[in-house]
């Protein structure tokens, strides 16, 4: 046997787990039950108090967006409250947020960072933000949401059902990329509904904790109960999935997943391949501190997967007939992910950019080994900072 075909086997094993991983994904994505909201209500009996938390850096292109989207929300105005924490704007954010204030008198709040902590550095602003508003919050519940999004009109009203309706204390939403018509924007979504359909599987399924801090909320007593973010407060991400861990190991079953679609938060992709890169290299850095070692067997399965098949790419190059295997194991790929993806892209309503799936392939594997790699002994930037 030469060093070509053992490859091509060891890919071929690799991919046959793989390929059942994302069945069992699929399988417990279709067992998923779509929340169904009531009737509309008139008095607000029963109903849950809502803290909304968003920390903004230089979102003077999106904040006002987001926060007009939230106060014409559905849900009574006198259940809920909104709280930006200013992390240290150097653009107009600031002054976006004080006449926002003036419009919605009573109805927003706004804590400058800047104001709260002295000159010295910090690894994590966004939790320190989210700290900080948190001990200030009226809520029983808090709900996060980033600065460049856009929540839909019940996104409130279906938090509260859920929530009334299966005692979690920690819930899980789903969010999507909008679709800005370039072939980056195309990719990220792709992948972003891969990563979507695998939280609201694995959630749903009690399979593992994974969440987004664009969509999620958590009780407020919980928080404080689990010490917040004390202990995971040293690393710059990880705010939501970090605190998802230390509540489900503190109550076992209090986690849940919204699969709504009325619920779903809609976000901008990255402009450039340089700014997706940082991105996800964020998200990649906190990788090798989970603490649930199914996440880590799944993540290391993922990129073994993904580094093999551009290893036997490259060394296809030079051994033609390498080439004809690795497209036959990049077809099974896709087909096997095709399987999953297709229902989830109904849910989340851009079934459309599947055409561009299997072109988007090869991009995807190498994309997945460099951000991985650099995510774990790199260094990236983000909102105008370095982070190792």
């Amino acid at each position: 046997m030469n060093l070509g075909t053992l490859i091509v086997e060891v890919i071929a094993v690799l991919l046959i787990l793989y390929a059942l991983l994302i069945l069992l994904y699929r399988r417990l994505w279709k067992k998923l039950s779509p929340i169904m909201l009531e009737a509309q209500y008139e008095i607000p009996v029963n109903r849950i108090r809502f803290s909304i938390i968003i920390p903004a850096r230089n979102e003077e292109e999106n904040i006002a967006t987001c926060l007009t989207s939230i106060l014409g929300g559905s849900y009574p105005n006198v259940l809920y409250d909104i709280t930006v924490v200013d992390d240290f704007s150097t653009d107009g954010t600031g002054d976006i947020l004080r006449q926002l204030q003036t419009q919605f008198p009573g109805r927003l709040k706004v804590i400058e960072l800047a104001k709260m902590l002295d000159s010295r550095p910090i690894n994590s602003y966004k939790k320190k933000a989210l700290e900080l508003a948190i001990s200030q919050a009226t809520g029983d519940w808090i709900l996060t949401t980033d600065a460049d999004c856009i929540v839909p009109v019940d996104w409130l009203a279906y938090f509260d059902e859920y929530i009334r309706k299966s005692g979690k204390r920690f819930v899980a939403a789903p969010v999507r990329f909008t679709d800005m018509g370039s072939f980056v924007s195309k990719f990220q979504c792709l992948d972003f509904l891969s990563l979507q359909g695998v939280t609201g599987a694995a959630v749903g399924g009690g399979l593992m904790s994974m969440c987004n801090g664009a969509n999620l909320g958590y009780e407020k007593a919980f928080f404080e109960q689990v010490g917040g973010f004390t202990g995971i407060d040293q690393l710059a991400s990880g705010d939501d999935m970090f605190l998802m861990q230390k509540m489900q190991e503190r109550q076992p079953g209090s986690t849940g997943y919204l699969f709504a679609a009325k619920a779903t938060v809609s976000t901008l992709p990255m402009p450039d391949w340089t700014s997706l890169i940082n991105q996800r290299i964020r998200w990649a850095s906190k990788a090798g501190t989970y603490k649930d070692w199914k996440i880590k067997l799944v993540l290391l399965l993922v990129y073994l997967v993904n580094l093999g098949l551009l290893l036997l790419f490259v060394i296809g190059l030079f051994h033609p007939a390498l080439l004809l295997s690795w497209t036959g194991l990049i077809l099974f790929k896709f087909l096997i992910e095709l399987s999953f993806m297709w229902p989830v892209a109904a849910f989340f309503q851009q079934r459309y950019l599947l055409r561009w799936f299997l072109v988007m392939q090869p991009f995807h594997i190498a994309y997945t080994v460099v951000a991985g790699w650099l995510g774990l002994f790199g260094k990236y930037k983000w909102k105008g900072r370095s982070v190792k």
